[in-house]
């Protein structure tokens, strides 16, 4: 049985587990969840999660290391959705409180969950290494160095990312224009390119709408021009 919003039952120990790796926005072995919540993912837990296609676990080595899988993203984003399991107590009732004000939040700054959580060279801990605040600001100040140019594949990321956020499940299609609002900062030309090179993607579709009475100019604006035509919708995930 699941909830309306498709989340599945889950004991509070694996939602803790999702919860810590969407925050962290990378993967963490059980020494790195050990040393930042004070529990590891193993036995019943990890096998469910697994099992569910939630999370990506790496027995190729100990300690085994986790990371969610694009299912897991659209789990932990809906989990404040459901139910809070009765064994997890106040404090998870108090951590779907917390994850629903985070959505609201979000959503209202139309900033996905993948890039508010995304870790940068400078915020990243070292395997193994706790995170620390960052030092205080020296006297000294700098000019501030010029942003890199963002690389093919960190856009495609944030379009996946963004997709995650906006569909209602894996292949449900979504407008372009939606998007586009999502990645309001990333270069056009740059999320073109992308799109274009996604469509090559087993798991992607971009499709013209075929009632173009029904396009708003808005839709019209956001549209990528592939082969000889524009296209207004997105797709990513089992057709």
């Amino acid at each position: 049985m699941t909830s309306p919003a498709d989340v599945p039952r889950l004991t509070p120990n694996q939602i803790n587990a999702l919860v810590v790796l969407m925050v962290e926005a990378r993967r963490l072995s059980n020494v790195e969840l050990k040393e930042l919540a004070g529990f590891t993912l193993t036995g019943k837990d990890n096998t469910k999660l697994v099992d569910l296609g939630l999370v990506d676990t790496d027995r190729t080595h100990r300690p085994f290391a986790h990371e969610l899988t694009e299912e897991g993203w659209r789990v932990a984003r809906q989990l404040h959705t459901s139910v809070p399991p009765k064994q997890g107590g106040s404090t998870t009732r108090s951590l779907f409180v917390v994850l629903s004000n985070l959505h609201r939040s979000l959503d209202r700054l139309r900033v996905s969950h993948g890039e508010f959580f995304k870790q940068t060279e400078a915020t990243a801990p070292a395997a193994g290494e706790p995170r620390h605040d960052a030092p205080a600001p020296t006297a000294t100040t700098t000019a501030p160095a010029a942003a890199a140019p963002v690389s093919a594949a960190e856009v495609e990321a944030l379009v996946r990312s963004a997709y995650r956020d906006l569909a209602t499940a894996p292949g449900a299609w979504v407008g372009l224009a939606d998007v586009r609002d999502r990645l309001a900062d990333t270069d056009r030309a740059a999320l073109d390119a992308a799109l274009r090179a996604m469509v090559g993607r087993e798991d992607v579709r971009i499709i013209p709408v075929a009632n173009t009475k029904s396009l708003t100019a808005r839709d019209r604006a956001a549209a990528v021009r592939i082969g000889n035509e524009d296209n207004h919708a997105l797709a990513i995930g089992p057709a």
